[in-house]
């Protein structure tokens, strides 16, 4: 039998069984936490990854993927085909990992997780039966937040480099991105990082649009928002059709003396 994996951190023990097991790995009944680590540890992997088939509670998904940081990592898994998202609206249950060698459930207790793991074949082989059936079952949970990488590559591509390195340094600020006191969301970060690189608003919003950030309308909400804040404000520019466009710029002092890294954490003061 391979031995249990006490080392206390959630995190090392799902990477040793990436990195451990083969062929397709079954993760049913997880917490929040750890959707969030096997996200964070399937994109960090090096090497192969086996395919993650991720049964969970729709509300315990919901709930993660209302991080942008999150989603939009898991989405890039699930583009690469390394993950696949199934919910079920039973949220009881042992959280476990089932790969074709084993069966390991992550257990709590205070700060520490421990793996307890089996390798018995005859038990490994039932509990794989029975989680492909668990699986086969369950409703494919779809993800409404676009790859990173194809938000970076198109950001990148319409706004220029800059403006993606931008948006990527401020994400790498972040701890979470969801919006209403708990980081920036998505939407805000887009506007700041247009408003710093003095983008038109017609510009950010199509992209955002486009690549499935949000809609217009919701681009032109939080803009509203942000400008009542003072953070940013905007120019005329004039067109040589319709309506002159608005240019986005920084209005805040304290935003434009601030570099990428600092950008988040000093409109979320402003604001909040």
């Amino acid at each position: 039998m391979g031995p249990n994996l006490l080392d206390g951190r959630l995190g090392d023990i799902l990477s040793t069984i990436l990195t451990e097991g083969s062929g397709d790995v079954y993760v049913v009944h997880p917490t929040r936490e750890t959707i969030e680590e096997l996200v964070n540890v399937a994109g960090d992997h090096d090497g192969d990854v086996p395919t993650i088939h991720l049964l969970a509670d729709d509300r315990n998904l919901r709930e993660v993927m209302d991080d942008f940081l999150v989603a939009s990592n898991a989405a890039d898994l699930v583009h690469e085909g390394t993950l696949e998202l199934r919910s079920s609206e039973d949220s009881a249950g042992q959280s476990l990992v089932v790969t074709e060698e084993s069966v390991v459930a992550l257990v709590s207790a205070g700060t520490r997780t421990g793996g307890l793991r089996t390798d018995d074949d005859a038990f490994v082989e039932k509990a794989r039966d029975a989680y492909a059936a668990e699986w086969e079952a369950a409703e494919t949970y779809r993800l409404r937040t676009p790859p990173i990488s194809r938000v970076r590559d198109t950001l990148s591509s319409d706004m220029g480099p800059e403006a993606e390195e931008d948006f990527s340094e401020v994400l790498a600020s972040l701890e979470t991105a969801r919006g209403d006191g708990d980081g920036l969301d998505e939407v805000t970060i887009s506007l700041l990082v247009a408003a710093k690189n003095e983008e038109l608003f017609y510009d950010i919003s199509r992209w955002g649009e486009d690549v499935g950030v949000a809609s217009k309308a919701t681009f032109s909400r939080m803009k509203n928002r942000l400008e009542d804040s003072g953070l940013i404000g905007t120019e005329k520019v004039p067109v040589d059709v319709g309506r002159p466009r608005q240019r986005l710029t920084i209005q805040d002092d304290r935003l434009r003396e601030a570099d990428s890294t600092q950008l988040a954490s000093v409109a979320e003061t402003i604001l909040n």
